[in-house]
């Protein structure tokens, strides 16, 4: 350890400016992810030595099965993101309608969040991950509505993920580039690691689910074939942030594309795409659907989903035109 550790706390607060009106009210609802992470970072920790694996017993709007870790995951962000007071309303993949904070009518953010991205995995002890992003509310009007939510990601003020793997690391962008910070147990603290992040601009991993190949389009069946000639490496673990984080830091693409049964894709555009399209390009990288930067896509509804190819801007783009 060098002797000069930033912890992510001081990095806010020395970075708080960049924030127009914060105020300390980013900081504070940083703190809030912060802690909700280390309490479910605990818990998927010990998973295997208590009964929080298996299924819940329901299914979320998608109409997946729901983890007992997911409601753990869901319900621990809920409470410290509103204990803050600065949070207006929470958007989760886990719930059906917008959860409007109590005691925040001054509050001036909205947070969307996957508060557990991967669940399938949990059961296995594979890497899964949080998502989340802030977006300020639009209006000043006493009541917020569903409209100041689906807002483009053009106009997120901050978005990041955490990941629970062979270590746990925070990654985070306020627009100014992206930082990663990675938890040391011994003093409970996350510390910087990982200074301005920049994905390669070309790389050599593809992720994508194979066995879905023959209802690609035919784009994405020609690059995977290039891919296959080149020698590339495929990785594709069915935890969407472990993926994302692996090519970031390596160089690579994930695609989940458009297909017969899910012409719209199988991600969702405020609680995966845009947050994670938002750190891509932040760190020198592309996300489009294939037809629209994913930044630019206007939500038409909370749990609304699209295509997605993000990663190393070359291979992104030879992607779309294979």
């Amino acid at each position: 350890m060098k002797n000069s550790v930033i912890t992510l706390g001081q990095f806010i607060i020395d970075r708080q400016q960049e924030i127009p009106d914060a105020k300390g009210s980013f900081s504070d609802i940083f703190r809030a992810l912060e802690l909700a992470s280390k309490l479910v970072n605990r818990d998927v920790r010990k998973a295997g030595l208590v009964d929080i694996l298996g299924n819940h017993g329901s299914t979320n709007v998608q109409g997946e099965e729901v983890k007992k870790l997911d409601v753990i995951a869901n319900d621990t962000f809920k409470v410290f993101l509103e204990k803050t007071r600065e949070v207006y309303a929470i958007c989760s993949e886990e719930e059906d309608e917008v959860y409007w904070c109590k005691n925040a009518e001054d509050a001036k953010y909205i947070v969307c969040m996957d508060p557990l991205d991967g669940s399938s995995n949990i059961d296995v002890n594979a890497s899964i991950g949080t998502i989340f992003s802030l977006f300020k509310r639009t209006s000043n009007e006493a009541v917020c509505n569903t409209e100041e939510v689906l807002q483009q990601g053009l106009t997120l003020v901050a978005a990041g993920y955490i990941i629970y793997g062979s270590s746990t690391m925070l990654v985070y962008t306020s627009g100014n580039g992206v930082n990663g910070f990675t938890l040391d147990d011994s003093i409970h603290e996350y510390c910087l690691s990982h200074p301005n992040i920049q994905i390669p601009k070309d790389g050599k991993i593809f992720s994508l689910n194979e066995g879905n190949y023959h209802d690609f389009p035919e784009n994405v069946t020609n690059y995977i074939a290039k891919c296959k000639e080149r020698k590339y490496t495929a990785r594709y673990i069915g935890s969407m942030i472990a993926d994302f984080h692996r090519n970031l830091l390596k160089g690579g693409i994930f695609i989940y594309p458009p297909t017969a049964s899910a012409p719209n894709g199988k991600l969702r555009l405020l609680y995966e795409c845009s947050p994670l399209a938002f750190i891509a390009e932040q760190a020198g990288g592309m996300a489009t659907t294939g037809t629209q930067r994913v930044l630019e896509v206007k939500p038409e509804k909370l749990h609304q989903r699209v295509p997605l190819y993000i990663g190393s801007e070359n291979m992104v783009l030879e992607a779309l035109s294979s």
